[in-house]
């Protein structure tokens, strides 16, 4: 089996993780793939890989420059702000992981110094969807990413995600580094990625808001649930985006599995540390036989949070015909129910029944035991009280040569899966006057899914 392991000892950054993987390309194919990079159409970019150093070990650095510049020194830390009335103000950042000051005045036309924008997820989707030339699963992994941190800002900020606004993340280099990392990712195509314990770094960090504690309001969100440490580096050095690139696409966090590695990759930070600043990546087979860890050592597990308690109420019935339970069932989604099921069981006297079962929130648990009782014949509700762990779900529209289709993405927990909605490949397949097997497949090439 192909695993990807990913030491982030000293955090991780879009820029860092773009390198390192980008290392692990054979030599000959290094420089056609940066061709390819710049041939993606994302406004006003071009990739540069050049070599670095820190420490003594050389890997490389993945320039972006926008419009000709390397736009904010590859730090991608972000804030949102709302801007309504004339105004002008100036920020100051200082992010420790990549050093950068620099100031911008603001006014109601939001003219800048330089090609720095302030995206909202709606202009993320119009990009990547309308200037870039991204296969479908690549292009739907990048959004995937965007939805992470807005989630995570929407959180932090007391905001809906449509109103989220993207500062330093939503300019285009940071669009280029996310796109690169995706990119690599599905040409190096691993079957397991495992990233060690982040370290955040520690002490504080400058932004628009004020002084903000490490890890900054958002990464910490993200990172919920993913194991993280803070040691003996004073500076932010996992960014929103490199805690997002993470979390999306690792299988599992711990030590290094026992491994037969072929590539090594160093993808290099712009600033220097006592210790070397740079994304370690190792790409190889796993070994079959077990080596034994020492007896003072414990095995090393992935470590996942729950997405919150949810509570199954369940009864038997064994007296009400097939429409009555439809009926019932019908009426407990309406209220809103997550789930309704039946399953066939075998009741007293060997009567033959139905075991139906409904989750709910645990707040929401008397309003369905009410309409169990309603709607039912049943005597008795049980209840038992769970934890769940889901995949994030985004629906998306997708153009194919058959026709519009929705495309829906559900990924977290190192998984990502693409599926076209049923309803627009049966709808597709009358008006093409094909079967659906045709339709599926016609459809499925065109989105690489």
């Amino acid at each position: 089996m192909k695993v990807l392991y990913i030491d982030c000892s000293m955090g991780a950054a879009g820029d860092m993780l773009s390198a390192a993987l980008f290392e692990l390309l054979p030599k000959e194919e290094r420089e056609a793939f940066v061709e390819k990079l710049n041939s993606r159409g994302i406004p006003g970019v071009r990739y540069v890989a050049e070599p670095a150093v820190k420490c003594g070990i050389t890997g490389t650095h993945m320039s972006v420059l926008v419009n000709g510049e390397e736009e904010g020194c590859g730090c991608d830390h972000h804030h949102e702000h709302e801007h309504s009335h004339e105004h002008e103000h100036e920020h100051h950042h200082d992010h420790d992981h990549h050093e950068h000051e620099h100031s911008h005045e603001h006014s109601h036309e939001h003219e800048h110094g330089h090609s720095h924008h302030h995206s909202s997820m709606h202009d993320i989707e119009h990009i990547i969807g309308d200037h870039m030339k991204l296969p479908t699963s690549v292009a739907l992994d990048v959004l995937a990413v965007y939805q992470e941190i807005a989630e995570a800002e929407s959180h932090v900020h007391g905001q809906p995600v449509d109103q989220i606004h993207f500062h330093e993340v939503g300019s285009m280099d940071a669009v280029a580094d996310i796109t690169a990392v995706c990119l690599l990712m599905k040409k190096l195509a691993p079957d397991e990625v495992i990233v060690s314990p982040i370290h955040v770094g520690s002490g504080t960090v400058k932004c628009a808001h004020g002084i903000l504690p490490v890890p900054a309001p958002a990464t910490a969100r993200i990172l919920q649930g993913i194991p993280t440490y803070s040691a003996d580096i004073d500076g932010e050095l996992c960014t929103p985006t490199g805690a997002a690139l993470l979390k999306h696409f690792a299988t599992g966090f711990g030590k290094q599995p026992i491994m037969k590695t072929s590539a090594i990759g160093y993808g290099m930070g712009k600033k220097d540390f006592p210790r070397a600043n740079c994304v370690r990546v190792m790409l190889g087979e796993t070994v079959d036989e077990e080596i034994p860890a020492p007896a003072t050592e414990s095995a090393p597990a992935a470590s996942f949070a729950s997405n919150g308690d949810i509570v199954e109420l369940s009864c038997n019935i064994d007296d009400m015909t097939g429409e009555a339970i439809g009926f019932a069932m019908d009426r407990l989604f309406e209220a809103g129910a997550n789930e309704v099921f039946t399953v066939p069981c075998g009741m007293k006297k060997s009567r033959p029944g139905i075991l139906l079962r409904v989750l709910c929130k645990p707040e929401d648990k008397e309003k369905f035991v009410k309409l169990l009782f309603k709607h039912t014949s049943t005597i008795g509700v049980r209840e038992t009280q769970m934890q769940r762990y889901t995949l994030d779900r985004k629906i998306y529209e997708v153009d194919t040569s058959l026709g519009s289709v929705r495309v829906k993405i559900s990924s977290g927990y190192g998984v990502t899966r693409k599926k076209v909605e049923y309803e627009d490949l049966a709808r597709l397949a009358k008006e093409k006057g094909i079967p659906l097997s045709e339709a599926e497949e016609i459809i499925h090439k065109d989105l690489d899914v």
